[in-house]
Formats: C-alpha cells, structure tokens, sequence
C-alpha cells in the first residue's frame, strides 16, 4: 500500500466520526427543532449583545467547553495528514468557532432557545482545547498510539468497517439514555400518537424487556463479530463491550437521575435478558460470517419491533419525567433521536455488509 493511501486509510474513521459530530451537535443545539419563528432583527445582533450576559451558569459554561473538546480534536484528525501542527490547529478552532456562531444564530429563530455570546465563546475555547490536544498528540495517536496498534490488530481493515466501528460507538452513546429498555432502540413513539392500551401484568413487562434485551445484544455481539480480524479475540471483545455498555448505563443513572438509582435500569426483565443474551451471543459468534449477518439483521429488527408495540411501561415513564428537567433536556433529546434512529442505520450497514465479499476468510 502506498503512503498516500495509507494516509487516506487511517484518516477514514475520523472524517466519519467528525461528521457524526457535527451532525449531533447541530442537533443538540437547535432541538426542539420545532416553534421557528421570523423577527426583523439579524439572527448575529446576539454578538453584541451585553457582556457577561446576566444569566451565567457554571454548569452551563463547563457544558459548552467540554462539548466542543471533541469537535476540535475530531476535525484535526479528519484534516490530518493533509493539514497538520500549527495549521490543523488554526483550522480546527476556527471552524469550531464559526460552527457555534451560526449554531447559536440558528437559536434566535427558536423560542425555547437563547443565543449567547457567552456561549459562542465557551464552545470556541473548548473547540481550541481539543485542537491544541490535537496538535501535541494526534501524529503519535495515529502513527504509532496503542488505539491505532489495537484497530488494526484487532478488526478488519477498510473504510467499510471504519462506519461500522462508529456505529458501535453509537450504540454506547444511546445507552446514556435512562428511559430506554435496557439495549432496547428504535422506538418511533414520539412521531406517531399511539393509544396507551390497556393494563399488562407485570409478567408482561418482564417478557417485553427480556426480548428486547438478549434480541439486541446478540445483534450487536454480532455486528461486532463481523469487524473483527480472524484472529481476534472476538467473545473478550463481546464481553469488554457488553460491559462497557452497562457501565455507560449505570453512569447516565447515577448523574442523571439520583445516586441510589445506579442499578435502577437492572429490572427482572432485563437481567433475564442479558443472560439470555450473553449466552446465545457467545454461542452464536461461531456461526459464518453470512449467518451472523443475517441473524444479526433478524434479531434487530425483532427487538425494533417488540420496542415499538409493546405498551408503555409504568416505571420507564415515569424516569424519563423526572430526568427530562433541568439541564439535560437538549441531551435528552439528541439521544432519543439516536436511538430512534441506530437501529435503521445498522440495517442499512449489514445489509451493506452482506452484499460485499470478505476481506479475510471467514471463522
């Protein structure tokens, strides 16, 4: 392989997740997305507006700095090698910064929303933070750092596997949403007015998210399977995410909702369903490689489906008021859309999968 394609090689997963990025943050930052409205004033006029603004929030200013942190180390390494050092820094601050000020010029069109300068500046400085991060470390973190080492050990290579690799990534991310079943995806609820239905059983219940449980993490164990090189270690890599997943889960509840809810999401059904899931899933990553493609296809779209018919549980909605408040409505919202929508995308992916040949032979 020749250096040039090398370097295209390893800069796909970046330019992928940068672009994930950006689309989450436009999200996070414009949602509702709903209540547009016109005003003769420029949407810019909150640049100059008084400063500091009256209303200052410590949370709120650490939020926006830590949100753009990633923005700027992702768009120096989707930049990198072609733009590098000083020059991937400059670049990267400045597009994080001219992101926020037509994000926040966005916001003036929203009635729940407030642009801030204030606000434009936290997200620049947290964007110049990641690309200075960038500066000093990228070229040892692609070239030679032990996550660069653990890619191409581990899965196959190609850009193909780099998209499947950043839905994974998204499948962790959805797990910090509390009011979800566990693993449990795609439910489209929110666009459609669905009657209540009437009063299950518990016993209901349990079966609901024991489905959804061990339907989604045998789905994604092999999805997993699929990325992985054929000397990968490929039941540890199953069990590291799978934990990896329930510690995410347990984190979002401990910050989200109270501190004695960290377990709060491991009801019944979803310990059932766990087991019966780790224990197919293992089972099941010795299947070929259309197999588990297929299977993988099935199952997903089972535990869409029980996520979208079954009723309403009690105890889910009820959590999901309480964590809706405060400063995590925005949050709230963008993993609600990628949950919504990660199961549909991971079809996609594996139908995509299915309809190209191997780079290695199959287990």
């Amino acid at each position: 392989m020749t250096a040039p394609a090398d370097a295209q090689r390893r800069g796909a997963f970046s330019r992928i997740a940068f672009a994930v990025y950006v689309a989450l943050t436009a999200y996070a930052s414009l949602y509702p997305l709903e209540g547009w409205r016109e005003h003769a004033a420029s949407p810019f006029e909150y640049l100059f507006a008084a400063w500091p603004p009256r209303y200052v929030s410590r949370f709120d200013m650490a939020v926006n700095v830590l949100g753009y942190v990633p923005f700027g180390w992702l768009c120096a390494a989707a930049l990198y090698p072609r733009v590098r050092g000083a020059a991937g820094f400059v670049v990267a601050a400045l597009a994080g910064a001219a992101l926020s000020i037509l994000l926040e010029a966005g916001q003036t069109y929203l009635p729940t929303r407030d642009a801030s300068n204030l606000d434009v500046a936290c997200n620049a400085a947290g964007a110049a933070l990641g690309a200075l991060v960038a500066w000093l470390f990228l070229p040892w973190t692609l070239e030679h750092g032990p996550l660069r080492r653990l890619r191409n050990a581990v899965f196959l290579r190609g850009t193909e596997v780099d998209l499947g690799l950043v839905l994974i990534a998204l499948w962790l991310f959805v797990q910090l949403n509390p009011a979800t079943l566990l693993f449990g995806a795609g439910s489209l609820r929110d666009l459609f007015a669905v009657p209540e239905g009437r009063a299950r059983p518990v016993e209901f219940f349990v079966l609901v998210e024991t489905l959804t449980a061990a339907a989604n993490v045998v789905a994604v164990g092999l999805l997993l399977s699929c990325l992985a090189a054929r000397e990968a270690p490929v039941r540890a890599l199953f069990l590291a995410l799978v934990a990896g997943a329930l510690a995410i889960k347990a984190g979002a509840f401990a910050l989200l909702m109270r501190a004695d809810s960290v377990l709060g999401w491991l009801t019944p059904g979803a310990q059932l369903g766990l087991v019966c899931g780790l224990a197919l899933g293992l089972a099941a990553l010795s299947l070929p490689r259309t197999a588990q493609l297929a299977a993988a296809a099935v199952l997903l779209m089972a535990g869409t489906v029980v996520v979208n018919l079954a009723p309403p549980n009690p105890y889910l909605a009820a959590t999901f008021k309480v964590w809706q408040q405060g400063h995590f409505l925005n949050f709230n919202g963008l993993t609600r859309v990628v949950s919504a929508a990660w199961p549909y995308a991971a079809l996609g992916y594996l139908i995509y999968l299915a309809a190209r040949r191997p780079r290695e032979p199959v287990r």
